[in-house]
């Protein structure tokens, strides 16, 4: 685990160490190419790093304003930017795809001027705008000077949350980076399990990339108002994640990286999609499911044929699944003694862990299957959390949703006794 000379400043100063005083945060701006002013925030530090960090859809945060500051004092430059802003954009996660690289390329010119080595840093969608301003400024400067690279926490590179059994894509710039990318991944989190598709598929365009992981946090773990005590800690080391960061991108020998061809064009923003109990499009023949359950018996999805099967896939660190639990539980009170069942997969938490939520948390009676590895996630194509698949009597899937759910609904009631009575 590497700890540097900064990243160990940092943390004295979290635990109440002074460091060094620097100048008060100035707002200034860039104005790019077609005449935009792009603002931002600087806050000033005497070392040769410079980081243009972009908050994510959830806009400016107080520990991102903090980190800035502890950075600063210890050497690193720090913009906080604010493109949405300056195009005239609301805060929202759509309009992260519009805004144009050309816009981080105006900063990186600007930052570049001050003689200091460049990162970008962002949270969530913002790795979309900050991936094509990279791209955008390796279009005109092959040797990336003065960019060292990208820092993404917990990013979101597809195009959309695809409905269950839809195909997801990535955002083509992905494939088209072939820049320095550190990626700081939330282990307690949707995103850690498209790993798999993500980091290869940066590697395919040319990056170099590095990967931490961070378990047992959720994504936004810096700011969420629901921070367990383990997250804001880790919240408030965020200064040294990113330092940590920038001192390993720092490794990567420089070369000539002309910008990768774009294999697309870049799709349209997606807005919010309708929440509502939908016919399953993908094949309605689902994966195989069979797995321990938290009360010590092997449940198998085959040996429910007959009933009319709701498979939920759920985490206890997901507040959206903790709030459609209870209507699961009226749902299965309702039709006891029909042909109906739940089974619930939990997403990869120790069995201790799920006791605990189970006893303290919420009270149901339908089983619960422990997914240790995350194999029946992937197998289904879980995207997000929660993920919920209505099976037929015959075994094929009918409905399918993501997000949380009232399942005790009338009409959602209606459906099911529909398909319980058919033959």
């Amino acid at each position: 685990m590497w700890l540097s000379a900064l990243a160990m400043l940092l943390a004295a100063a979290s635990g109440g160490a002074a460091l060094a005083a620097n100048p008060q945060p100035r707002d200034a701006s860039v104005t790019t190419g077609d005449g935009t002013d792009i603002p931002y925030t600087a806050y000033a530090g005497s070392g040769g790093r410079l980081f243009i960090w972009l908050p994510s859809e959830a806009g400016l945060q107080p520990s991102e304003q903090q980190a800035a500051r502890l950075l600063a004092a210890a050497g690193v430059t720090v913009w906080l930017i604010d493109p949405l802003s300056g195009r005239f954009l609301p805060l929202e996660q759509s309009s992260m795809d519009k805004v144009p690289g050309g816009d981080i390329a105006a900063l990186i010119k600007a930052a570049g001027a001050t003689g200091k080595r460049v990162y970008l840093v962002t949270t969530g969608r913002g790795a979309i705008p900050m991936l094509r301003g990279a791209r955008a400024w390796q279009q005109a400067h092959p040797s990336l000077s003065p960019l060292a690279g990208v820092i993404l926490l917990s990013p979101k590179l597809f195009v959309a949350t695809p409905d269950p059994g839809q195909a997801a894509r990535l955002m083509p710039v992905v494939q088209a980076t072939n820049v320095p990318v550190f990626v700081i991944q939330a282990g307690n989190s949707p995103w850690r399990w498209k790993l798999d598709r993500t980091i290869p598929a940066l590697e395919r365009g040319g990056a170099d990339v590095f990967l931490r992981l961070l378990p047992g946090v959720r994504d936004r773990f810096n700011f969420r108002p629901d921070a367990t005590p383990a997250e804001q800690a880790l919240g408030r080391r965020l200064p040294q994640l990113v330092a940590g960061a920038a001192e390993l991108l720092d490794t990567v020998p420089a070369r000539e990286r002309p910008a990768a061809a774009l294999s697309e064009p870049p799709p349209k923003p997606v807005g919010r999609k309708a929440h509502e109990l939908k016919p399953f499009a993908g094949d309605p023949t689902p994966p195989p499911l069979s797995l321990g359950s938290i009360d010590g018996k092997h449940r198998s999805l085959s040996d429910y044929r007959g009933k009319v099967v709701l498979v939920n896939f759920w985490a206890s660190w997901c507040p959206p699944c903790v709030h459609e639990m209870p209507s699961m539980q009226r749902l299965q009170g309702h039709m006891r003694g029909r042909p109906f069942a739940i089974l619930a997969v939990n997403m990869a938490e120790e069995p201790q862990t799920v006791r605990r939520f189970l006893d303290t948390k919420v009270n149901v009676d339908f089983p619960i299957l422990l997914d240790r590895e995350g194999k029946a996630l992937q197998s289904w194509g879980v995207f997000a959390f929660p993920t919920s698949y209505v099976i037929d009597r015959a075994g094929k899937i009918r409905y399918a949703l993501f997000g949380a759910f009232e399942w005790d609904d009338p009409a959602v009631i209606k459906t099911l006794d529909a398909l319980m009575q058919e033959h």
